[in-house]
């Protein structure tokens, strides 16, 4: 039976062992492009996505009709309960399969934990509420790698299935479109507010929780070609790596875009994160914003999310459209992403 997601823990707070939360922990994504800029450019027959355009999963072809996808995603505690944590963690890493259009067929799980110091037991309930996830999403969680850490980290390495047809990409989007958004925003907020304050949001935790399996199903079964999950990068960074790589420009209609409840109210307390200032940061240089919009409205829009939902371009019924792909003007660069 899973551990009871209001236990009181009687240990210091989980998040009191991160210096960052969640996907809010990420190296900042400017950073991170010129870092590993040497890496890309690779050349090989069979490489059908790889690190060029920051897609969320490498693919590659075995057969004609099949590809394999291979993922890793890992991060320090995001929530105090240690089973949802792992629930977190696992539902993120499978993310990046579904932002693909693939299937998850087998996971292993990743630990850092910071052995006599938090309890062997804790580490327990951390990978159940992995395991129960990837049960949840028809995925074996076998086996994994751990190591001794001063910081509790988690998450999974994932191999997955897709047709190399029907593949959803970052490179793939076209002007004309509308863009949908599977999920709400505003985790960041929420979790920053947890870690500070020790308040639980129930609305944070099914969202992180929820997977984004039906949704990449039905883009999939819909024929659209283009998208991306929204994670640590915030709704903007990873539309601008979108248009970026796929040649076009983006208008987000401020207003058309949902947020978890409490969220407002935690923006409106100051419980913006370190990470999310910095995906604003970079990228600022790409953006413009209309009338109205204001500095808290951008903040919001560059929200490091843990876990959060599919970022598509097309229309998928019963999810908002939040926008549209517009041709760039003549001499613009591509990516610039436009706020109304």
């Amino acid at each position: 039976m899973a551990p009871d997601a209001q236990a009181p823990q009687t240990l210091n707070r989980l998040t009191s062992y991160a210096h960052g939360g969640g996907c809010a922990c990420k190296i900042p994504p400017g950073e991170l492009e010129d870092a590993v800029r040497h890496l890309e450019g690779q050349s090989h027959p069979d490489v059908l996505v790889g690190l060029d355009d920051g897609d969320d999963a490498a693919a590659v072809r075995i057969q004609d009709n099949l590809a394999v996808l291979s993922t890793a995603d890992f991060f320090t505690p995001v929530v105090d309960n240690a089973y949802d944590w792992g629930r977190i963690a696992a539902a993120n890493a499978l993310s990046d399969i579904y932002a693909m259009g693939g299937s998850p067929a087998v996971a292993i799980n990743l630990v850092g934990w910071p052995r006599g110091v938090l309890p062997m037991e804790l580490m327990s309930e951390v990978l159940q509420g992995g395991l129960d996830i990837g049960k949840q999403a028809g995925c074996p969680v076998i086996g994994g790698h751990t190591i001794v850490d001063p910081e509790p980290k988690y998450g999974m390495a994932v191999t997955g299935t897709a047709d190399p047809a029907h593949l959803l990409r970052n490179d793939a989007a076209v002007a004309g479109l509308p863009i949908t958004l599977t999920k709400p925003i505003g985790l960041g907020l929420l979790n920053n507010r947890h870690k500070k304050t020790g308040e639980v949001f129930e609305a944070a935790i099914a969202t992180m929780t929820q997977l984004n399996r039906d949704a990449s199903q039905a883009a999939v079964a819909a024929g659209l070609k283009a998208a991306t999950d929204v994670t640590g990068f915030g709704l903007l960074g990873h539309l601008f790596k979108m248009a970026r790589a796929s040649g076009v420009h983006a208008v987000i209609d401020r207003s058309a875009v949902p947020m978890v409840d409490g969220a407002a109210e935690a923006l409106r307390d100051g419980f913006i994160s370190g990470g999310t200032r910095r995906n604003l940061d970079w990228v600022r240089p790409h953006l413009e914003a209309g009338s109205g919009i204001t500095e808290e409205d951008l903040l919001v829009l560059a929200d490091a999310q843990t876990s959060g939902g599919l970022l598509v371009v097309g229309e998928l019924p019963g999810h908002p459209v939040i926008g549209e792909t517009v041709a760039p003007a003549s001499g613009t660069p591509a990516g610039q992403v436009t706020v109304r």
